[in-house]
């Protein structure tokens, strides 16, 4: 039974410490809007659309003025377009048409952003796979609440690496069309190992095949609220740190299953999963660099970092998996770089490099998150990193990503400002060797020896 105190402890964190709810998403399968014309499948799939998730934000709306909780956004996740295009598209302008529909019934229906112009290619690709990659610079750049991803790898799979050479150049493209609004494309845009069907963050969200019609999955945050729990325990034990995360972690989490369950149960759509990834903001105070600092590192990036990170994340996990039965997506700690102040001041200080961010990948939630670069860096270099990293999820049988823009026309000293929950990009170094006759081998990397448990 919930008493008084934990009443006032949980608006004390909503109130001061950044608690929010970050995303109510919507997952809808569009696999009954398959025509073989594409006007026609645009037509079902906003009709479809409209049907489920009109009353989405609305009712997001209501339960957060009801409960006096925050939630940031509302979104929708659908099934990724390379299927629901395969019967209908024949040149990538077709897939742009379906991608501003999308875009369209997404600003109709009132949600922040639509995930799911995506195609899973990590054993190879199909010519609407190919097609919908050409078509994602275009799509993205005549778009603006559409985010898209590609799935270059898993662990039992392998790593395409012909899909990962032309991401590349899509990432690049992307830029270009772009360059004069900040790139903004490429913050849409992400490419993914063993990514989740159940993710309810952008931009990687997606409704995978094994999913319901129709699903709500919730996406927590607290960085806020992890932060000021630690700041009350310096000097203590790791057996006190850890206990103090895992059960704040415990308490954000039980605000997520509460809102998931009450707009579940008010759109008449089954409950799917709560992610409780700790997603920061440009807020101060709400950042898991300062969660790291906390714990005793000088500045994020220091030796220590990673280690600090690894804690963090998996007792994030523990205290979360006690307070709901569903949990899933990515689940941890998020460090992207423009939307975190704590990572922004450490990487303007030369404090976090790329090379270390790629070593905190490995034990944290997704990747290379919202990292800027001198629109300089060649198609072969961004692929290179794309491979790492996609290596990285491969071998160690987990969720990574590369959401990364080249900026034109900047080079390291320069940022961009993308502005509300993307915030500040400095321009990180990137190292200045080559990988191009690598990239341009053609073909893939083998899935693993330890992916084979069959």
């Amino acid at each position: 039974m919930i008493n008084i105190s934990e009443v006032f402890e949980t608006t004390n964190m909503i109130e001061h410490e950044n608690l929010d709810v970050r995303t109510v998403t919507m997952g809808i399968s569009l696999f009954d809007c398959i025509s073989t014309d594409v006007d026609e499948t645009c037509r079902r799939i906003a009709d479809k659309i409209r049907r489920c998730a009109s009353g989405l934000a609305p009712t997001a709306e209501h339960i957060a003025s009801e409960f006096g909780i925050p939630i940031i956004n509302k979104r929708i996740s659908v099934t990724p377009i390379s299927l629901v295009g395969a019967s209908c598209c024949k040149s990538a302008s077709d897939y742009v048409k379906i991608c501003k529909t999308l875009d369209s019934v997404a600003a109709e229906v009132g949600v922040n952003f639509l995930g799911g112009f995506s195609a899973i290619v990590s054993k190879g690709m199909t010519e609407s796979d190919r097609l919908l990659i050409e078509s994602i610079p275009e799509a993205l750049a005549s778009t603006d609440i559409v985010c898209a991803s590609v799935n270059v790898g898993s662990t039992k799979n392998g790593i395409n690496m012909d899909a990962v050479k032309l991401m590349g150049e899509t990432v690049k493209k992307a830029a270009e069309l772009t360059a004069d609004r900040q790139c903004i494309a490429c913050a849409k845009l992400v490419v993914l190992c063993n990514a989740p069907d159940d993710n309810p963050f952008m931009a990687g969200a997606f409704l995978g095949v094994t999913q319901p019609d129709a699903v709500i999955n919730v996406g927590v945050s607290g960085p806020g609220v992890v932060l000021s729990s630690l700041r009350k325990c310096r000097g203590e034990s790791f057996q006190v740190l850890c206990d103090t995360i895992k059960k704040t972690a415990f308490k954000i989490t039980r605000v997520g299953q509460m809102v998931a369950q009450e707009a579940a149960s008010r759109l008449g759509v089954p409950f799917g999963i709560i992610d409780l990834s700790l997603a920061p903001t440009p807020a101060i105070g709400d950042s898991v660099a300062d969660i790291i600092e906390a714990m005793g590192i000088e500045k994020c990036g220091a030796p220590g970092t990673t280690a600090a990170l690894a804690l963090l994340n998996d007792q994030v996990k523990k205290g979360g998996v006690m307070a709901s039965s569903y949990v899933g997506g990515l689940s941890g700690a998020f460090i992207p770089v423009s939307e975190d102040a704590g990572m922004i001041s450490a990487a303007q200080c030369g404090a976090l490099s790329i090379e270390k961010l790629e070593a905190m990948t490995c034990v944290c939630s997704v990747g290379l998150d919202m990292i800027a670069i001198s629109g300089s860096t060649t198609a072969a270099t961004i692929s290179g990193i794309i491979a790492d990293e996609a290596a990285i999820g491969m071998v160690n049988q987990k969720t990574t990503a590369v959401r990364i823009i080249p900026v034109v026309g900047k080079d390291v000293g320069d940022s961009i400002e993308l502005g509300g929950l993307l915030g500040t990009a400095p321009i990180m170094n990137v190292n200045p060797y080559g990988c191009e006759e690598f990239i341009s081998r053609g073909g893939s990397i083998p899935a693993p020896i330890h992916s084979f448990k069959n």
